[in-house]
């Protein structure tokens, strides 16, 4: 038997959510959610859990592995819980909606992972986002683009951004070219998502590719930089005109981005989300970490499977992980002490708490500590009304 100490532990991967950080959460998703009001973009609510077929159809079969599935005790059939919940969205947008243009939609909620993205990382991300659903233009692109970095400026992160971006339909018009079968994509993928040199020169000399095709697959996992790279990806692509059209709207998308703010990081090999992703994939991270504050793309199918494709483009980030980085703002409150059954202290109250006042009231009987209430003021009778005094710490 687990001893009464184990009782209370979590799971790996699982945390609880404390008062301060709570609220420091709780203000940035208002903040965000209101930014994206401002730019057009409207809230919705997907489901916590969906049938699994509906939840893991298209583009969300990648996430298979990441859903945990339960059985649903009306009908005996499999639902999943969401463990991303882009895929909802574009079902709304296309079985749901039927609009004729752009539907710009944004979520904010907990999804639940079967484990964590990375080593020590959350199960339980809050996951927050938008898509563009419509246009196939780089402008749409632009826009989820800039507006992700307005997202990531909210916390007030002290330090420059590096944006990543690639397009996966380089690769994959190199690879068509190829005519390469479905084992080998895969395996050819792999070695590009590890970017494994020695294997990719034995996968090369395994097979008898198209010379131009063989020697861009060789080096574009290798291809990363400043938008000096456009140089050596056009000598390398002059042979693949699908792949030179991808090229062209990524340096489009550099050129429009100039003046963000953020350093841009081309990665022409990059291949996140290859199965899902059709078009321009990007990524924001802090300069030296590792894993990104927010990623999204181009996944121009991803409704298809609901009766109605629509190119869409979004982002998605952890709010939680955001609000981490924000600085801590220890707040203020104004602690009461009264009697509410006083009109005129209960009008004081009042009075404050809609002027934007946190306003906590002493109770009776208990230890009111202003400190542990997070109050730095408290609202004290004098001379026939109410006053406010600073708490000195």
């Amino acid at each position: 038997m687990m001893n009464q100490e184990e009782q209370w532990l979590l799971p790996d991967g699982v945390e609880e959510v404390l008062p301060e950080r709570a609220r420091a959460i709780e203000q940035l998703r208002r903040r965000a959610l209101d930014l994206y009001a401002s730019w057009g973009y409207e809230l919705v609510f997907p489901p916590l859990i969906e049938f699994l077929e509906s939840l893991l159809n298209g583009a969300g079969r990648d996430l298979e592995r990441e859903t945990f599935k339960i059985t649903d005790q009306l009908s005996g059939r499999l639902m999943g819980v969401r463990a991303d919940i882009t895929p909802q969205v574009a079902r709304i947008d296309a079985h749901s909606l039927h609009r004729k243009g752009p539907a710009r939609l944004c979520y904010c909620s907990t999804a639940l992972r079967a484990r964590p993205a990375q080593a020590g990382g959350s199960r339980l991300p809050y996951q927050l986002g938008v898509e563009l659903f419509g246009p196939a233009g780089g402008d749409s692109d632009l826009e989820v683009i800039l507006l992700m970095l307005e997202t990531l400026a909210l916390p007030g992160i002290d330090q420059p951004l590096v944006l990543d971006l690639g397009h996966v339909g380089i690769f994959r018009a190199l690879v068509d070219a190829c005519g390469l079968d479905q084992g080998d994509q895969a395996r050819l993928e792999d070695i590009y998502l590890r970017k494994a040199r020695a294997e990719l020169d034995a996968f090369l000399g395994e097979h008898e590719l198209p010379a131009g095709a063989a020697r861009a697959l060789a080096a574009l996992p290798f291809l990363d930089g400043d938008a000096g790279v456009f140089a050596d990806a056009h000598a390398l692509l002059q042979d693949c005109p699908p792949a030179l059209t991808a090229l062209a709207e990524l340096e489009w998308l550099v050129a429009a981005l100039q003046g963000s703010g953020a350093r841009v990081h081309l990665d022409l090999g990059e291949l996140r989300g290859y199965h899902y992703h059709t078009g321009c994939v990007f990524a924001a991270y802090r300069a030296g970490d590792s894993e990104p504050l927010a990623k999204g793309g181009r996944y121009d199918h991803i409704g298809e499977v609901f009766g109605r494709a629509r190119p869409a483009t979004g982002f998605s980030a952890d709010l939680k992980k955001l609000a981490s980085l924000a600085p801590v703002s220890l707040g203020g409150g104004i602690l009461a002490r009264g009697d509410l059954s006083d009109p005129a202290f209960a009008a004081e109250v009042a009075r404050l708490r809609a002027g934007g006042e946190r306003v906590v009231l002493a109770l009776s009987g208990a230890d009111n500590d202003p400190v542990e209430l997070g109050c730095d003021r408290q609202l004290l009778a004098a001379d026939g009304g109410w006053a406010l005094q600073s708490i000195s710490s």
